[in-house]
């Protein structure tokens, strides 16, 4: 799971290398694009598809396979209908990015990028699900092969578009919309040649309009969760445009968000895999097991945070080189590494927690937690340190790791009260509603074709007895009554 993660990253790092290379201008409006598409586009996808990961998970568990073919129909649904507003809000991006005070050859840059970029909303709304869909089945490698095929081939196409056609920004845009399409392919042809939907599948079924409640009550607490924790990094972004330099900040922001999503790559895969093992147990009735998984979870978070901290410390003086090679950018991004190893000691149990509070089927507490810790303590010493206390850049950083220390701890104290046997009892009562509901759907189904059949066979009673009193009364009259019949 982890080389997935690593494999996925690499498209959006291989982008930024292409933006580098077309120099300063397309790097920062690039980068102001990409924190507006995570703003309102890729992160609420990302968060309303992670509601479907308790469902699965605990599905899985408790052996009801039908929900999960079901449950992806739902998802695949909600995403599609999220994309539309958030396609009309990407085309009238510049207006929005200069009312906010951004500087105006930044924003025509970055409209242009996410001009280009809206077809990967379509892609998003089925790669999410199915990512999702397959790992509730512990089925990674697979999703690990299609991802290398596709990004082998992002290379090649960032050249073509990029360099062979001249297309600039555009073509960065669009090989990455590319590449998404190429992973969804290769995903849909593995589940549909190795038999993977066989005990999930039943087709696509009209049930899948009806019975949302139980997604979106997980959906929109999931959603809310993970945006808060994004839009935060996303508003840096755009406080940077109203420092000093900010195309130099913007820039550097832009290399060290992808250095923290590098980063956090390692404990969401982590976060990804507790939470799944936490479901399947829950789902199957086994509270001890999943204690046990998601320590075993928190425990490894913690040497995670600190591996991250060592490899931040080691590259901060050379990581930024691999982008540009502006030595103001370099600067300012080897100033603020250390502290982003930092912010990791606590980004890491906060996000393994994160997957425990999915597995258990409770985001509506990985949401509040994020509210309060990113926008209460995070976002004022952020402000404060940066505009008021002279640290400018650094300054919004320095609110990160306020930020994450505080979610981090509160985290613990909330896992630490967990009633796991509560936890599996409710498990028990989320599958066994939905199951339910598909048993008493298909039962009415069933007993709609019974109805409809009596209601045939009594029709063709009838015209056999009206064909034998006619042919009684008229001869062969009964023949024309009987070709009347059939065409009716």
């Amino acid at each position: 799971m982890i080389l997935t993660g690593l494999l996925l990253y690499s498209r959006s790092m291989i982008s930024m290398l292409f933006l580098g290379r077309l120099g300063e201008l397309s790097l920062a409006g690039g980068s102001l694009a990409l924190g507006f598409a995570n703003i309102t586009g890729y992160s609420i996808l990302s968060g309303l598809a992670m509601g479907m990961e308790p469902i699965c998970g605990q599905a899985f568990g408790a052996q009801k396979h039908h929900l999960l073919g079901l449950t992806l129909q739902r998802a695949v649904l909600l995403l599609l209908l999220t994309s539309l507003p958030i396609t009309f809000l990407w085309l009238n991006m510049k207006s929005i990015l200069l009312f906010c005070g951004q500087d105006l050859e930044i924003a025509s840059k970055a409209q242009l990028y996410l001009i280009y970029s809206v077809p990967d909303l379509l892609a998003q709304s089925f790669l999410h699900p199915l990512r999702i869909y397959l790992r509730a089945q512990s089925i990674t490698l697979p999703l690990t092969f299609c991802a290398t095929i596709s990004i082998l081939l992002h290379i090649p196409i960032n050249y073509y578009l990029v360099t062979h056609l001249n297309l600039g920004i555009k073509g960065v845009a669009l090989s990455g919309v590319w590449t998404n399409f190429n992973l969804v392919a290769s995903l849909i042809l593995y589940i549909i040649f190795s038999g993977v939907h066989k005990k999930t599948w039943g087709g696509f079924s009209l049930e899948c309009f009806r019975e949302w409640k139980s997604l979106l009550d997980l959906a929109i607490p999931s959603c809310v969760s993970v945006c808060l924790e994004w839009w935060w990094y996303e508003i840096m972004i755009l406080l940077c445009g109203l420092l000093i330099n900010p195309r130099a900040t913007i820039a550097s922001m832009g290399i060290l968000i992808q250095t923290t999503s590098l980063i956090y790559i390692f404990p969401s895969s982590l976060s990804f895999s507790v939470s799944t093992r936490v479901g399947n147990e829950l789902g199957a009735n086994r509270p001890g097991k999943a204690k046990t998984a998601a320590v075993v979870g928190l425990c490894s978070s913690f040497f995670l945070g600190f591996t991250a901290l060592s490899f931040a410390i080691t590259v901060r003086k050379i990581w930024a080189t691999m982008f540009t090679d502006d030595e103001e950018i370099v600067a300012l991004t080897a100033m603020v590494l250390p502290i982003i190893g930092l912010c990791e000691l606590g980004n890491c149990p906060q996000t393994t927690g994160c997957g425990v509070l999915r597995g258990t089927a409770r985001p509506r507490i990985g949401a509040n937690i994020n509210l309060g810790c990113f926008y209460l303590v995070g976002t004022p010493v952020a402000v404060w340190l940066a505009f008021w206390a002279g640290f400018d850049f650094q300054g919004l950083w320095l609110g990160l790791l306020a930020a994450q220390g505080s979610c981090a701890l509160t985290m613990l104290v909330v896992l630490g009260r967990t009633d796991w046997e509560g936890e599996a009892r409710r498990a028990q009562k989320l599958t066994g509603d939905l199951a339910r509901h598909h048993d008493d759907v298909e039962d009415q189904e069933e007993d709609d074709m019974i109805k409809n059949k009596d209601l045939g066979t009594n029709k063709d009673n009838n015209n056999a007895e009206i064909k034998e009193d006619c042919s009684h009364s008229f001869g062969g009259g009964g023949d024309q009554l009987d070709r009347q019949y059939s065409i009716v």
